[in-house]
């Protein structure tokens, strides 16, 4: 099939299956933001830094981040300086990809340019602005996807449509996306033939200025990877929720009318484990989500039909803050046991409220209970069939199916949690004989 330019027929292309199965993926926001990782100190997202430390002062006549930055960097350093403390020294692409593969991610999307305009990978499109030809003088691109190439993970990227202080898009944003955004994400793709494209920085102008449906035309219809990749809905301030391919929240689980927020088309959530995308130095314990948390977020959500894109903020020098590495492995650790409930699966009903949460695959329902099972557990929206058998994932003992007036109710009594392995969310697989 040929697409055209025009969203009726862009948005008649199906999101390739392997996404709707993945479930899982890691968002990674690093860049030169990573050095200063100062985010008012906390509770801003720090990849933000340079526009903030432009930002009118406060009613005190105070701006943090210019305080921070002359404080940290010197009383006349620009934004730009922060190559020189943009290192990665103790980057390891395979390190980090072998890290989302024991996490259980299925692809990750690293941002090649943020609205700073840097960018993570050589380009004539920003000579002397990446992370080639200044600071570190490496390829991150290229770098984490050769190290996808060889683990089960995809890679994919990020990229963000304008630019703050682009001189083209100050003066011209039609003829800076012609001449400069454009070129520049046919260059990306071309060369690193990324599995997702998650865009950003769309909402100044419609999708007509960016020449969105030219860029996805030529995507679908001719790009090296036409037949998997995966876009977004981020290409023009009309378009998110309406346009493009899956349809991406950030920092807010889909709620309200969920049937009508999340019918056909595959949605992500993204966030990031505490409060910024980027690396922030100031945050706190209590800044994290628990491993409890970031689980039950996972369930609620692929329960709803939508993949999690998990963020990890990296430092400058290149490590994944420890604090972060262990919330990824104890997710790793419960998918595990549960993935045949998660990967793969589509939403059978979505509950809004309530401690149990359904997914199903083929004839198969999975129940998830949020709580320790204990006793008898009835399955209100699940009918009773004779024949009907159930499992719970990390647990060898038998689990009785009763009727319970026509709905399932799964008999458990008390287990020892010493033979159950899991834990926070405790999964239960109903087949039919």
């Amino acid at each position: 099939m040929k697409y055209t330019a025009d969203w009726k027929s862009i948005d008649s292309r199906e999101v390739p299956e392997w996404f709707k199965d993945a479930k899982f993926g890691i968002f990674i926001h690093w860049g030169l933001y990573s050095a200063p990782a100062f985010g008012g100190p906390v509770g801003e997202f720090t990849e933000w830094y340079w526009y903030f430390l432009n930002r009118k002062p406060n009613d005190d006549g105070i701006n943090p981040y210019v305080e921070y930055h002359k404080k940290t960097y010197g009383e006349n350093a620009q934004y730009e300086d922060l190559v020189a403390h943009f290192k990665a020294e103790n980057f390891n692409a395979e390190e980090w990809v072998s890290l989302f593969q024991k996490a259980g991610a299925k692809y990750m999307n690293l941002v090649s340019k943020h609205h700073d305009g840097f960018c993570m990978y050589p380009t004539k499109y920003a000579w002397n602005w990446n992370s080639m030809d200044v600071g570190p003088h490496r390829d991150f691109c290229r770098e984490l996807k050769d190290a996808c190439d060889k683990s089960d993970v995809k890679f994919g990227v990020y990229h963000s449509l304008y630019e703050w202080y682009h001189p083209l898009y100050l003066e011209n944003p039609e003829k800076y996306a012609l001449e400069h955004l454009i070129p520049m994400l046919k260059e990306l793709i071309t060369k690193y033939e990324p599995a997702t494209l998650f865009t950003d920085g769309e909402w100044d102008h419609p999708s007509e200025v960016w020449h969105s449906t030219e860029f996805l035309a030529w995507l679908y219809n001719e790009s090296p990877v036409k037949d998997y990749i995966v876009p977004n809905d981020r290409w023009g301030k009309e378009t998110r929720g309406s346009h493009g391919g899956n349809f991406t929240t950030e920092y807010g689980v889909i709620g309200g009318d969920l049937e009508n927020t999340n019918p056909e088309r595959t949605t992500e959530e993204c966030r990031g484990i505490g409060t910024s995308f980027g690396y922030n130095r100031f945050e706190k314990v209590e800044d994290y989500m628990s491993g409890e948390a970031l689980i039950k977020m996972l369930v609620d959500l692929v329960s709803r039909g939508s993949n999690f894109l998990l963020n990890v903020g990296p430092t400058a020098d290149g490590r994944i803050p420890v604090i972060m590495e262990e919330r990824l492995l104890e997710i790793g650790e419960w998918l595990n046991v549960n993935s045949d409930g998660i990967y793969g699966t589509r939403k059978y009903c979505v509950k809004d409220e309530g401690d149990i949460r359904y997914t199903k695959k083929g004839n198969t329902i999975y129940a998830f209970v949020m709580k320790y099972p204990f006793g008898e557990i009835v399955l209100e929206d699940v009918e009773y069939k004779d024949g009907l058998t159930a499992t719970l994932f990390g647990y060898d003992g038998e689990i009785k199916v009763e009727n319970a007036d026509g709905k399932v109710c799964l008999s458990i009594g008390a287990i020892n949690p010493d033979l159950i392995n899991s834990k926070y969310v405790y999964g239960f697989k109903l087949e039919e004989k």
